[in-house]
C-alpha cells in the first residue's frame, strides 16, 4: 500500500493535508531517524526508549477496513510478549457478530475474567460488556475508511449475502436508487449495504440523519475510544499507533491480509462516490470527523520530518521483508497449502502469499507469522493458548 500518493477516495480536506506535509519533507533523506537504526539484518534497534509498551489494547475490527491486516499485528504482538488474547468461544471465528458482544463470547470468561490483554476479533461493539472482559487500563481503538471504497468494497465481499446487493448488478446500480433495492424488513444481513461502520460501533445503522444524535454518537465514540486510525493511510496510521504505545517498527510492520485481487474491484462513477455521502451519511459523518482528528494527533504529537522518516522505515522495512519471506502473492485458489489459503467470499477474489522454500526455521516463523490467513492464525492463537481443547475447524473454499 503506497502513501504517497492520495487514495482515490480520500477525503478531500485530509488528501491535500498530506500533500501539504510530503512538500514540505520532498529535499529531505530518510535514511535514517533519530531513535531508530536498522541493524546489519535490517531489524530495527531502539537505542532510546523512554516509555514502556502498551500491553493491554482493545481493538474494535471493523469491517473492509484492513482491519484483518491489523488483527494479524496484535496477534504476533500477543505471542511476542506472551499475552492473553480474549479469543471467540468454541469454534467461533467472531466475538459473537453481528449480535452486541456479551462477556461470555469469549473463551474461559468465567475462568480468566478481567485479565485478558488483547481483543481484537470481530464484534458489535458495547462498551459496558467489553469492559467486563478488559482490564481498566486498557487501550482503545479501531479504524474508519471511505465511505465510497468501503461500500464498493463490501458490496463485491458481501454480493451472495446481503439481499440488497443480490438484486443489483453492480455497485454503481445499487448506489443510482438504492432504495429499490434496500428492503428495512431484512435488516440482518443488509448490514453490509448501509452504514456499516456505524453498525460496528454498535449503533443503528438505519437510524434517520440528524445532527443531534450524530453528534452525540461521536462524542460517544470519542469517550469510549483512545484513538481511530483511517485505513486510506494505513502506513501513517500504523507509525502513529507505534508511537503511541510504544511499540518496535517490526511490531507494526506487516503484510497486506484479505486484499482483493485488482479485477474484482468495481469502478466506481464519480456519481455513485457522491451518492454513497448521501446513503451512508451517518458513516460519512463518522469518517469526516475522525479524519481530522487523526491528522490533528499526528500534528500534535510528533515533529512532522521525524514522523514521515519513520513512515519511509516502515515501508523499507516492508519491502525487505517482502523480499525475504514472499515466492508469490496469488489469488486464494492458487494457493494448496490450506494453511496459507485465504477465506474467499462473494465475488472477490481474496489474495494470499506463497512463501519461499528454504527459510531457515526463525525467518520462516517470522514470515509465516505475517503471511498466515486471519481464520487460520485465529485457530492457532486459539491452540496456542488453550492447548488441552478441540481445535477450531477452518473451512475455505
Amino acid at each position: 500500500m503506497s502513501t504517497h500518493h492520495c487514495f482515490e477516495y480520500s477525503y478531500e480536506l485530509s488528501c491535500s493535508t498530506e500533500q501539504h506535509h510530503r512538500a514540505e519533507l520532498s529535499e529531505m533523506n530518510y535514511s535514517s531517524i533519530s531513535h531508530v537504526k536498522l541493524l546489519p539484518s535490517g531489524r530495527p534497534q531502539t537505542i532510546v526508549k523512554t516509555c514502556k509498551p502498551t500491553t493491554h489494547v482493545m481493538f474494535l475490527k471493523t469491517h473492509k477496513t484492513a482491519s484483518s491486516t491489523i488483527l494479524n499485528i496484535l496477534f504476533r504482538f500477543s505471542e511476542k510478549h506472551n499475552l492473553t488474547v480474549a479469543l471467540p468461544h468454541n469454534n467461533d471465528v467472531h466475538l459473537g457478530y453481528p449480535q452486541f458482544f456479551k462477556a461470555s463470547f469469549v473463551e474461559e470468561f468465567n475462568t480468566i475474567g478481567r485479565n485478558f490483554s488483547i481483543m481484537c476479533n470481530h464484534l458489535r461493539f458495547k462498551a459496558a460488556e467489553v469492559k467486563r472482559v478488559m482490564p481498566a487500563d486498557t487501550f482503545y481503538f479501531s479504524i474508519l475508511r471511505h465511505p465510497a471504497s468501503l461500500l464498493e468494497s463490501s458490496y463485491v465481499y458481501y454480493k451472495s449475502a446481503a439481499p440488497a446487493f443480490r438484486r443489483s448488478k453492480n455497485v454503481n446500480e445499487f448506489l443510482s436508487s438504492p432504495w429499490h433495492y434496500y428492503n428495512l424488513t431484512e435488516r440482518h444481513w443488509n448490514i453490509y449495504a448501509k452504514n456499516h461502520m456505524w453498525f460496528d460501533f454498535g449503533y443503528d445503522n438505519n437510524a434517520v440523519y440528524d445532527e443531534i444524535y450524530v453528534q452525540s454518537v461521536i462524542q460517544d465514540i470519542e469517550h469510549n475510544f483512545d484513538l481511530i486510525l483511517i485505513a486510506d493511510y494505513f502506513d501513517e496510521s500504523m507509525i502513529l499507533l507505534k508511537n503511541i504505545l510504544c511499540w518496535d517498527l517490526d511490531d507494526v510492520v506487516y503484510f497486506k491480509l484479505n486484499a482483493r485481487s485488482l479485477d474484482s474491484v468495481q469502478t466506481m462513477s464519480p456519481e455513485s462516490k457522491e451518492k454513497t455521502k448521501e446513503w451512508c451519511a451517518l458513516d460519512w459523518e463518522l469518517y469526516k470527523h475522525f479524519n481530522n482528528t487523526f491528522w490533528n494527533t499526528i500534528q500534535e504529537r510528533m515533529d512532522l520530518k521525524t514522523f514521515y522518516k519513520e513512515v519511509d522505515l516502515l515501508q523499507k522495512r516492508q519491502k525487505e521483508l517482502m523480499e525475504i519471506c514472499l515466492l508469490e502473492e496469488t489469488v486464494g485458489n492458487k494457493i494448496k497449502d490450506k494453511h496459507m489459503k485465504p477465506f474467499q467470499s462473494g465475488y472477490a477474489k481474496i489474495m494470499g502469499y506463497m512463501l519461499k522454500e528454504g527459510l531457515d526455521n526463525e525467518t520462516l516463523n517470522i514470515c509465516d507469522k505475517m503471511a498466515v490467513p486471519e481464520l487460520q492464525y485465529t485457530a492457532h492463537m486459539y491452540s496456542w493458548q488453550f492447548p488441552e481443547k478441540k481445535k477450531k475447524s477452518i473451512h475455505v473454499r
